[in-house]
């Protein structure tokens, strides 16, 4: 049993090695769906629980009435299939070509120059603009930097990020990033006592622990929260089976629900993905996040996106059908 993983990059290279012996994985981080196993257990967003709502928000009155987008990411599998998602459900709400606008950068990248010069150009032909950032890692820093640089504010162009948050904001001048966003299930911020509880309980295991970075200034984050979901679910699922047994766990994990920290309880549902909130946070300057909207329920977390053609008529289920790509119109399991 394995809590981990980071990258999608390394959740596809470990995926044969779980399937071939047995093994189960929960995998904590957003990710950006069009994959399933039954060996995998996704507690992170789906594009679903993530990216989309993003987006719709940015595109409300509330989020500004976004009309171009800049579609900015790090070159791997995760950003690269967000964004053709993204680019499908942006044409499906009538936005042109013209108005999309799609960028990748080499891990480690940290020349933004000429590409925010490129985005203030984009910005400035007319019409509302938004950047989708899928930017990994430590180039966010000179990204904003150069943001900051090219004085392009949050109340011109907005930058919605699926990959910063609180640990990755850490040591980081947040000046360039105040009134940015990040899309997440939660924030170290949010209110409520079970939070709190587990904010307490994680300050006093860091320093007691001597963790780097974490013993002078504890900070929690999405993926834990989603660590903390998945290992009670599992504890649950181990008590109802009475085994550890990888096929009687898998088999009994679907309908466990354990309460996430946020205030609500979610579900492991028959796809192997989870309910959770979906959350919008403004940077303040301190480096946490002011909540500016959420969604009003938990949303169920699709591993195959409505968007795309290729998939749109597909569903996951591990109970019922025993298939993780059902094609709903033919009646048939892709096998896979």
């Amino acid at each position: 049993m394995v809590f981990g993983c980071w990258t999608s990059v390394s959740r596809k290279s470990v995926l044969p090695v779980f399937e071939e012996l047995n093994g189960l994985l929960f995998y904590p981080v957003q990710y950006e769906g069009e994959e399933i196993s039954k060996n995998v257990f996704y507690t992170g967003a789906a594009p679903n629980q993530q990216a989309i709502p993003a987006v719709e928000y940015l595109m409300s009155k509330d989020g500004g009435s976004a009309k171009r987008w800049v579609l900015l990411g790090t070159d791997y599998v995760y950003p690269r299939t967000t964004n053709k998602i993204l680019r499908a459900f942006l044409k499906s709400k009538g936005v042109a070509e013209a108005d999309i606008m799609e960028e990748y950068t080499p891990f480690g990248h940290s020349d933004y120059q000429t590409i925010i010069a490129n985005i203030k150009k984009f910005a400035s032909e007319g019409k509302k603009t938004a950047v989708v950032s899928t930017i990994n890692g430590d180039s966010n820093v000179p990204f904003y930097k150069e943001l900051g640089n090219q004085g392009l504010k949050a109340t011109d162009v907005p930058v919605v990020a699926f990959s910063v948050g609180e640990e990755e904001l850490r040591g980081v001048d947040t000046k360039p990033l105040v009134g940015h966003l990040a899309a997440w299930n939660y924030f170290m911020s949010v209110k409520n006592p079970t939070n709190a509880e587990f904010i307490k309980k994680w300050s006093a295991y860091a320093k007691k622990k001597n963790i780097a970075g974490q013993k002078d200034k504890p900070l929690t984050n999405d993926p834990m929260e989603a660590h903390v979901i998945g290992f009670a679910m599992w504890v649950k699922a181990v008590e109802k089976a009475k085994s550890t047994d990888p096929n009687k766990v898998i088999d009994a994990l679907p309908g466990i629900e354990a309460p996430n920290l946020t205030g609500g309880v979610s579900k492991m549902l028959p796809n192997h993905h989870i309910t959770k909130p979906v959350l919008i946070g403004e940077v303040r300057g301190d480096g946490q996040f002011d909540v500016v909207w959420k969604t009003p329920g938990l949303v169920p977390g699709d591993a195959w996106s409505k968007h795309l053609d290729g998939s749109k008529d597909l569903t996951a289920d591990w109970v019922k059908l025993k298939c993780g790509n059902y094609n709903t119109k033919t009646k048939k399991c892709g096998g896979a």
